[in-house]
């Protein structure tokens, strides 16, 4: 199962588009869990559920570096959410582009 975890300032908003993402997951029958979680419990979720991806929501694309820099160990992507695709709750287009950037990295 590939872990997708979403990261905001309280995971409000994100768990929506999480929720959307999931949904489309199933209907395709994919092997994923997608959650939400707020960006100050990163560390915790990161050595407690070991995630095979972590997306920031738009409202904290400023913390990319720095996120990028928190989960270097763990070798894994981290991507930011597009605002337009995050403004209309678009969990299938979110769900594709983070695909594409699970495979990207793995090349």
């Amino acid at each position: 199962m590939k872990k997708i975890y979403l990261f905001c300032d309280n995971a409000m908003s994100t768990s929506m588009i999480a929720k959307k993402m999931q949904d489309v997951g199933d209907k395709h029958n994919l092997d994923i869990e997608v959650k939400a979680y707020p960006v100050r419990n990163l560390e915790k979720i990161l050595e407690e559920k070991n995630p095979h991806c972590v997306l920031l929501g738009p409202q904290v694309r400023h913390l990319l570096e720095d996120t990028k820099n928190r989960v270097k160990d763990y070798d894994i992507p981290v991507g930011v959410i597009d605002s337009v695709d995050y403004g209309m709750m678009d969990g299938e287009k979110v769900l594709k582009k983070t695909i594409l950037l699970m495979k990207k990295y793995k090349k």
